[in-house]
């Protein structure tokens, strides 16, 4: 209740403030609040958005810009004045600068652009240049480095002069003449080390990289590896590059987790958020897959005409459809879910197939015996209940439903665990095997199955 209290006061004496129409007033307000709770001003108050940007001093209007979503960042660089906007976009980090432009279409791009400096635009060219989803447009070259001859006194006068623009100082870096990383050491080593005392007497070679073409779920692994806030990015031939803080690695993998969850439910990946994609752009992204489920369902209809003289020879047959293809459809999504969980945290991968196959082959078969018990039950207690309503070969059909189930959860417990490794081989998303690509795909497939089963026990009575 006091957090909503505080929220409300701090909403309310903007609004004070921005009624006197002091600009000085504005501007000591804003610079003495959170950078979160000034981000939070701009989402509840969309008229006061640019005004909020253009009196923050420009350090901190960078901080507050660099989190805001996309949509409100296109709106407020559309809406800022000229020499405001080169400002902004010169202090914004050089890899919040790349990300942000990566999102515009390319005649903004050069536009912006020419409004750098040319320090700052050579760095956001360079890292343009980088793959889309690669390590090098997340790192910055805003970095702390010393040599391997420098003493302690020496890298702590560096670390004084050139820290102030560093993204972070946890970690120092040492090179050689050539540019080439030779190690990384932690600052408080420096700090706990006589000042005459060389770099090279306290290196032990031990250190991670990322490579500038790597992916950025490569990164994300790395940082989940080693108790690192930052790693550094080098070349092929070894020459540090820039380094990759890890606020821009969590960045990625939330944007990577929303993106996974869109495609798990059957929809390709939003690129704004939802209340503020436009609809006919909602629509797309929506329908292709629709299409497809669509079309992979008219394949049941077509199973369904192939078997039409069992169906209308045993008719009761029908009954259990809806049964059995949603516990194949259920398992297998089920399955897809876990395995595409599993493979985004780096717990499988696609060396682990056969682990995971045989894994999934005795679930399938504890899973399916459940299922196959239980329906098998209700048939024979029904036909006990309502002795007409099976007729006299209950008991077969109890046997049907039975192993129909085992086979068509097996099936789909297969088909869910399998799908995602065999895209992952193909160099395809694993996510796209979304619940309901796999229970579509299964069910086609389920009714295969369950009539053939039911050939098989009723040949000769009712078939």
């Amino acid at each position: 209740m006091s957090l909503e209290l505080e929220e409300i006061s701090i909403q309310e004496r903007f609004m004070e403030v921005v009624a006197t129409e002091d600009k000085l007033l504005i501007m000591d307000f804003l610079n003495n609040q959170n950078i979160s709770d000034v981000a939070e001003l701009i989402y509840d108050n969309e008229d006061y958005e640019t005004q909020i940007i253009s009196h923050l001093s420009m350090h901190r209007a960078a901080s507050v810009f660099k989190i805001l979503e996309l949509p409100v960042q296109k709106r407020i660089i559309k809406n800022l004045p000229a020499f405001t906007t080169a400002e902004l976009l010169n202090e914004l980090p050089a890899d919040d600068r790349t990300s942000f432009l990566s999102e515009l279409p390319s005649n903004a791009v050069r536009e912006l652009v020419k409004t750098l400096n040319p320090e700052e635009r050579k760095i956001t060219l360079s890292l343009l240049g980088y793959p889309e989803g690669s390590v090098g447009r997340l790192m910055t070259p805003d970095y702390v480095y010393v040599y391997e001859h420098n003493t302690v006194e020496e890298v702590l006068n560096t670390i004084r002069k050139f820290a102030k623009s560093s993204e972070t100082i946890d970690v120092i870096y040492v090179i050689n003449d050539k540019g080439e990383l030779l190690d990384d050491i932690r600052i408080k080593d420096f700090i706990m080390a006589p000042p005459e005392k060389t770099v090279d007497e306290m290196m032990d070679g031990r250190f991670i990289t990322l490579h500038a073409g790597d992916d950025q779920e490569v990164a994300n692994e790395a940082f989940k590896m080693n108790n690192r806030v930052a790693l550094p990015v080098v070349s092929k031939s070894n020459k540090l590059l820039g380094i990759v803080t890890i606020d821009d690695v969590l960045w990625v993998a939330n944007e990577e987790f929303s993106e996974d969850i869109q495609k798990i439910g059957g929809t390709q990946a939003l690129d704004e958020p939802y209340l503020d994609i436009p609809l006919f752009k909602l629509f797309k992204k929506r329908v292709g897959w629709l299409v497809v489920l669509f079309i992979g369902e008219l394949f049941t209809a077509t199973v369904m005409q192939k078997f039409e003289g069992e169906i209308q020879k045993a008719i009761v047959l029908a009954l259990f459809v809806p049964l059995i293809i949603s516990s194949g459809g259920n398992t297998g999504s089920q399955a897809s879910t876990l395995i595409i969980q599993a493979m985004a945290v780096g717990e499988i991968t696609i060396a682990n197939w056969w682990r995971v196959m045989r894994r999934e082959i005795i679930q399938g078969l504890m899973l399916g015996t459940v299922l196959g018990i239980i329906g098998f039950a209700r048939v024979v207690i029904w036909s006990k209940i309502l002795p007409n309503v099976y007729g006299i070969h209950s008991l077969q059909i109890a046997f049907t439903v039975g192993f129909s189930l085992i086979g068509v959860v097996l099936w789909g417990t297969l088909t869910g665990s399998m799908l995602p490794l065999v895209l992952k081989r193909l160099g395809a998303d694993p996510a796209v095997s979304s619940a309901p690509f796999v229970a579509t795909l299964v069910d086609v497939t389920g009714l295969i199955i369950y009539f053939s089963v039911a050939y098989a026990f009723l040949q000769g009575t009712l078939l």
